[in-house]
Order: C-alpha cells, then sequence, then structure tokens
C-alpha cells in the first residue's frame, strides 16, 4: 500500500501505536512498516517530479532503527546504496534522500542532529563510491572513521538491493582483520558512563529536567550494544540486533546477557517517561519497587562484565 501523503503515514502511526507500546518486538515492527510506508510515498512524490530511480538502490536504516532497538520516539538514522556511479544518479538519490527524510519527520521522526541521514552525501553513494568510502575510513582509523564505520555496522536495507549493504560489510570484515582494526574499534566503544556507583547505588541524574531518573541509554544499553557489535565484527556476523548477534556469538553466559538485555528494552518501554524522544531514554528510579531497582542494578553491572569479557577476548585475537 501507498499512502497519498506523509501525515496520511503519520495517522497511521498515531492510531497503530496504541496496539504496540507495550511489546519491543511488535513495536519495530510497526516502526519498519511505517518507513518502508515513507519510502514508497517518497519514491511516488520524486518519480512524479524527477522520473523514476536511475539505477537499483538500497535504502538502509542504522543507529536503533537499524538494530531494531527503537522506542516509542526515535530520530533518524539511514542512508542510501546505489548501483550507477553517475553525477545524475546522485543527484537524483541525494533527491530521494531529502524527500525521505522530510517524509519521516512529518511521520514522527526527529532529523538527524549528526546529519546521519540519506540526504547528505557522505551516506548517499554509489556503490563503488561506498567500498572507497569504507575503505578510506578503515585507513584512517581515526575515532571519528571508526565512529562512522560502526555506525555503517549497523545498518539493515529495508527497501530495494538487500545485497548491497551485505557485500560492503564482507569487505569491512576482511580488512578489519587484515589490518589488524579490532583494537582501534574496541577504543572507539568504551566511552560509557558508569550507572552503578562503588556503594551498589544507582547513579541518577542530579538537576535538570530528567533529576532522579537513570540515563538508560548512556549507562546501561550501550554497554550491551557497544560490546556485541565489536564481538560481532569480530565473528564476521551480518545479524544487526543486539540480540540477534548474542544468538549468534559463542560467548560463555551468551543466554543470560541476551536475557537481561531484552529486559532493559522492556524496561525502558514500560517504565519509561515517553514524552518526546529525549526523555525515552531516561528511567525514573521512583516508578520501580525494590526487586526492580535492584534487577536493574544486576543488568547494569552484567553489562559492565559483558564489556570487560570483550577487551580480553579482543586482546587474544581469533
Amino acid at each position: 500500500m501507498t499512502y497519498e501523503s506523509f501525515q496520511e503515514i503519520r495517522n497511521f502511526r498515531e492510531s497503530q501505536l496504541k496496539d504496540a507500546i507495550w511489546d519491543h518486538l511488535q513495536l519495530n515492527h510497526l516502526h519498519d512498516e511505517i518507513i518502508q510506508h515513507v519510502i514508497k510515498t517518497a519514491i511516488k512524490n520524486v518519480t512524479h517530479l524527477l522520473g523514476p530511480p536511475p539505477s537499483p538502490f538500497s535504502f538502509f536504516v542504522m543507529g536503533s532503527a537499524g538494530r531494531s532497538e527503537q522506542s516509542i520516539w526515535s530520530d533518524q538514522d539511514h542512508g542510501i546504496i546505489y548501483q550507477n556511479p553517475s553525477k545524475a544518479a546522485q543527484d537524483y538519490f541525494l533527491a530521494l534522500g531529502k524527500e525521505i527524510s522530510h517524509g519521516l519527520y512529518i511521520a514522527g521522526y526527529a532529523f538527524c542532529e549528526g546529519g546521519v541521514m540519506a540526504d547528505h552525501p557522505l551516506w548517499c553513494k554509489s556503490y563503488p563510491d561506498w567500498q572507497r568510502q569504507l575503505l578510506d575510513w578503515m585507513t584512517a582509523a581515526s575515532w571519528e572513521t571508526i565512529r562512522y564505520l560502526l555506525i555503517f555496522m549497523d545498518g539493515r536495507s529495508l527497501y530495494g538491493e538487500s545485497g548491497y549493504i551485505q557485500e560492503l560489510k564482507i569487505m569491512v570484515f576482511q580488512k578489519v582483520k587484515k589490518n589488524v582494526l579490532l583494537p582501534s574499534i574496541l577504543r572507539n566503544t568504551l566511552h560509557v558512563k558508569k550507572g552503578v556507583g562503588i556503594l551498589g547505588q544507582l547513579l541518577v541524574e542530579t538537576h535538570g529536567n530528567h533529576a532522579g531518573s537513570l540515563n538508560l541509554k548512556e549507562m546501561a544499553i550501550l554497554p550491551y550494544v557497544n560490546a556485541v557489535r565489536v564481538l560481532a565484527i569480530q565473528d564476521h556476523l551480518q545479524e544487526t540486533s543486539t540480540l540477534s548477534r548474542l544468538s549468534q556469538l559463542k560467548i560463555k553466559d551468551h543466554t543470560i546477557y541476551k536475557q537481561h538485555f531484552f529486559k532493559l528494552l522492556e524496561y525502558r518501554l514500560h517504565f519509561g517517561n515517553h514524552s518526546d524522544y529525549g526523555s525515552g531514554h531516561y528511567l525514573p528510579i521512583a516508578s520501580l519497587d525494590k526487586i526492580q531497582r535492584k534487577e536493574v542494578r544486576n543488568i547494569i553491572k552484567n553489562g559492565m562484565t559483558l564489556l570487560q569479557l570483550t577487551i580480553k577476548l579482543v586482546g587474544k585475537g581469533d
């Protein structure tokens, strides 16, 4: 089905959201459906103005969307890979990327503050140019280029030629192994906030709009996401979600890590303040009982244990 306008897709989102907000998997399935509706409507709009797409292409999502870990609100992280490396194709797909970004905004997805969107030339390239850019990022191996590489590695095709991003990831896996880049990749993922104090207390925000709340994204979710992504790259896994990656990783206690991470996503969904995108990252501790606080504390500690395990495993190499 193709909607006539992005506002109609926004209306569809709002009508369906009430049935999905208590189920993480159902919610992320809904996000995928909404984004695909936006893509189809954007293609229709751009085709009316500029003609049909000049070559096969893939529209892919990254960030929490790429990992199927979106909450109720989400911002945009996406890109385009197209086959034809001509200037005309570049102009066309940048215009398509701009229309999709606009449509997603109307449908309820905030623009990415870092500009990781398909209307930016850095994230909208031909297949050969993507190959060169990824190789350049790995050759430079700076903090910024490794960060871009990690964003890309969470990419998941939602429309078009899904094989493009899979093939590019295989190239990345091979280059990372050949150039022994895993230690550099690991260093880029170690900057996480401490969630539990030396006395075992949860370290909540002490001032501002989120005083009394735990920054669940920075202190709890990212240690799992970052550690598992590094291990997935080491094992050449195409999976993008943290849960799927954990299912494939051959590490001790992977089932426990998977259970704890899923529990984190449930806590965020059930107890978080979802008035807007920013507030969705915070967990009001006052809403939890004693047992739940203990569970959150243990889950956070386990995430840091997983991060330490990753440091040891990457240090050993293949």
